[in-house]
């Protein structure tokens, strides 16, 4: 589900990272879940976000569509949309992630193809249908365009952003050509409106006391309805996805400060420390300090 963009600048889960710069408008990314991180907490950017995934599975949100990525799967997300990564059963994942500006593309705002076919995207009117797999009738071609546009980031240079610009314009014309961008149906938005406010609430106090009586009622739903409009909006339910924020932050802790786990467990939020322990490991597939450990580079000497 897109979050409506007029009241996307409110959104605390926006991502803070500016990506990319007026002199090379992306940024690019080889993520590895859950070695490099043990998950990507639902969030939101300005940017497109293009993944392709390497090897592995995982478990994607993007707005309302909830789906399994495999090995060879492109995803391509429109700006402001809110998305998530999780691991699957314990399996590891490889993906290339490239984020880029709209500029990129060099489509004028005033063009026919920029008002027909890129703004309703960039507003939310359309979106893409994801993932594209290795059954799309389109795939190879789609496949080819996506190999070439990673050779040209990970080159480097100047004449292979210009070969990247025409490999990501074809890319959109094939999702075009065959049917994978489609007009958004209408939303029950007074309801996106409710989560939307829970979500900017949870995502400022996270660390605090948190209860599902507290979100419901600021939603103004009863508990039982919040819980499931939460749920299929979000794709977690609102105590996992709290405890998600609190566990990414705990790995940033271990990273960064010598503090000991009790003062994270804390700090985060979490109430003593044999929870924070289980769900760390839970989630991580670590105890913190097996983390920390491997996190933490040793001086030499």
């Amino acid at each position: 589900m897109i979050l409506e963009r007029a009241s996307m600048n409110n959104l605390s889960s926006k991502e803070k990272r500016k990506h990319g710069s007026v002199r090379i408008p992306y940024d690019f990314f080889e993520c590895r879940v859950p070695d490099r991180f043990p998950l990507v907490p639902l969030h939101w950017h300005n940017e497109f976000e293009l993944n392709y995934i390497v090897s592995g599975r995982s478990e994607f949100t993007c707005g309302e569509d909830k789906f399994t990525a495999d090995a060879g799967d492109i995803i391509l997300i429109p700006p402001n949309t809110l998305h998530a990564l999780y691991p699957y059963k314990g399996d590891k994942q490889v993906y290339n992630t490239l984020v880029f500006r709209t500029e990129l593309l060099g489509i004028g705002k005033e063009e026919r193809c920029g008002i027909s076919c890129m703004e309703p995207i960039i507003n939310g009117n359309r979106e893409v249908i994801v993932p594209i797999s290795k059954e799309h009738k389109a795939y190879e071609e789609m496949q080819r365009c996506i190999e070439q546009i990673f050779d040209c980031v990970k080159e480097n240079t100047a004449i292979a952003d210009l070969h990247m610009k025409s490999e990501l314009l074809r890319f959109l014309w094939l999702l075009e050509e065959n049917s994978c961008i489609v007009t958004v149906k209408n939303q029950d938005e007074r309801q996106m409106e409710s989560i939307r406010e829970t979500l900017v609430f949870i995502n400022l106090n996270y660390r605090e006391a948190i209860s599902i009586e507290q979100l419901a009622g600021m939603a103004h739903l009863s508990k039982s309805y919040f819980m499931y409009r939460f749920k299929k909006m979000v794709g977690v339910s609102a105590m996992e996805y709290i405890i998600q924020l609190r566990i990414k932050l705990a790995c940033e802790m271990l990273r960064n400060s010598p503090a000991p786990s009790l003062e994270i467990a804390f700090a985060c939020g979490f109430q003593n420390l044999s929870n924070f322990n289980r769900q760390f490991k839970k989630y991580v597939g670590y105890t913190p300090k097996q983390y920390r450990g491997m996190v933490t580079v040793k001086p030499e000497g």
